[in-house]
């Protein structure tokens, strides 16, 4: 077996995804505009509220992470570590197993997924500033997850994938 390195750093993971997420948030928020005439494009409430509300959902994104690649590549919740990188002021689920391709890349998107697009769905149907607001700081943070699925796009399903200790991404064991 050749264990091949598919990761990069934090600091570029979080440089791209504020590379990549800048123009899917002017995307989010002219639409969200267009179809509400401008109006109800700000938050609603308690300004500390709201941001306790996106805190607590960088720990979520984090559970998600972890509970998807338990939950789809059949692993025990003991093999899934959780922290904070602080050089790169980034926290992180860490899988200490080796899992199948796909169910890696699955527990890489669901975060972006249920933070990021349902989210913002759901404020345009609603109308709903929060929402919007809530989406796009979420799709923004989910961009390094994108990168990481985008480095796996040329790995067959089947392979195993084990979750790189200290960088986004992973090793990918490829037959010799």
């Amino acid at each position: 077996m050749n264990k091949r390195d598919l990761s990069v750093s934090l600091q570029r993971a979080n440089s791209t995804a504020l590379y990549i997420g800048i123009p899917v948030v002017v995307f989010q928020f002219t639409l969200f505009s267009e179809l509400h005439n401008g109006q109800n494009t700000q938050t609603t409430g308690s300004s500390i509220i709201f941001l306790v509300i996106v805190l607590a959902g960088i720990v979520v994104h984090e559970l998600i992470h972890g509970l998807t690649w338990m939950i789809f590549g059949s692993k025990p919740f003991s093999t899934i570590k959780f922290g904070i990188q602080w050089k790169a002021l980034t926290p992180y689920a860490h899988l200490s197993e080796p899992i199948e391709v796909n169910a890696y890349r699955l527990g890489a998107i669901m975060p972006g997924v249920i933070l990021g697009i349902i989210p913002y769905l759901l404020s345009l149907i609603l109308g709903n500033g929060n929402l919007l607001w809530f989406s796009m700081i979420h799709l923004t943070a989910a961009g390094g997850d994108w990168l990481v699925v985008w480095l796996l796009r040329k790995v067959k399903k089947g392979t195993l994938v084990e979750d790189h200790p200290t960088q986004a991404g992973c090793y990918v064991y490829e037959s010799v």
